[in-house]
């Protein structure tokens, strides 16, 4: 049991690391900016800035460490960049070994198609934890070492509740993979997919004839700013991101079971 998983996450591991470092740069950079800038300049800036805008972009409060934080990091780089990087990473896992003519072998192990699925998936899991762990502990040291201060229950949260977040990002990349034959096709079609979501959440969803259309996105339901700035957030939008992933989950396993390999 578990076999395809350890094997998987295995060879994620190195890239993984590689990832986790790299954000953890980033954000030791943005903290070190904060300290050489002028809060309140930022703030005045923000304020002119159109409302959809600032929704977009997380940058509501921005001249505070929290939503400097939340605008430059949080915004940018988990909701934005790590829902596509899951999407992306998760969009080749299956439709690469169709496209190489490996699915067939791992078919012959006594291992069933669903059971082939989830373990493949399961490797998400060191990347989503490693993310979240190691930069949440580098972010709240390096607030500290400014002089600033961050609730740290709040930043907690703002982790944790990226977790739902980041598994249906995962999901949809799932359900692309079993879509096509050809990996690339599938992980050009997750950063295509995951981008125009987050677009029409923030951009078109603003539009009041058109405020419907923002609930099809994940990133409606995950709002990291508020959560780092006084700990709001919706449980039942917790609620709706895990239900979202479960049931792509579920029509990722009915299509592989489905098609013909």
């Amino acid at each position: 049991m578990l076999e395809t998983t350890r094997y998987e996450t295995s060879r994620r591991l190195r890239g993984t690391v590689i990832l986790t470092i790299g954000v953890s740069l980033y954000v030791s950079f943005i903290v070190w900016y904060f300290s050489l800038v002028d809060a309140s300049a930022y703030a005045q800036i923000a304020e002119s800035v159109p409302p959809a805008m600032r929704e977009a972009f997380g940058i509501q409060t921005i001249g505070t460490i929290e939503g400097w934080l939340g605008g430059q990091i949080y915004t940018f780089v988990w909701l934005v960049g790590l829902g596509i990087y899951f999407a992306y990473s998760a969009a080749g896992k299956i439709a690469s070994d169709i496209e190489n003519d490996r699915m067939d072998l791992l078919l012959s192990f006594p291992v069933s198609r669903s059971q082939l699925l989830l373990e493949k998936f399961a490797s998400m899991v060191l990347p989503l934890i490693l993310l979240n762990v190691v930069v949440g502990g580098v972010t709240y040291g390096l607030v500290l070492s400014i002089g600033e201060t961050i609730d740290p229950m709040h930043l907690v949260l703002a982790h944790l509740l990226s977790i739902p977040y980041l598994l249906v990002c995962a999901a949809i990349g799932t359900v692309l993979s079993v879509l096509v034959n050809r990996a690339a096709v599938a992980e050009r079609a997750a950063i295509g997919l995951m981008f125009v979501l987050w677009l029409v959440e923030s951009a078109v969803g603003a539009a009041e004839e058109f405020s419907w259309i923002q609930y099809i996105s994940p990133t409606h339901y995950y709002s990291p700013t508020p959560v780092l700035i006084d700990g709001t957030y919706e449980v039942m939008d917790a609620g709706v991101l895990l239900a979202g992933f479960l049931g792509l989950l579920i029509v990722s396993q009915v299509l592989f079971r489905r098609r013909d390999i």
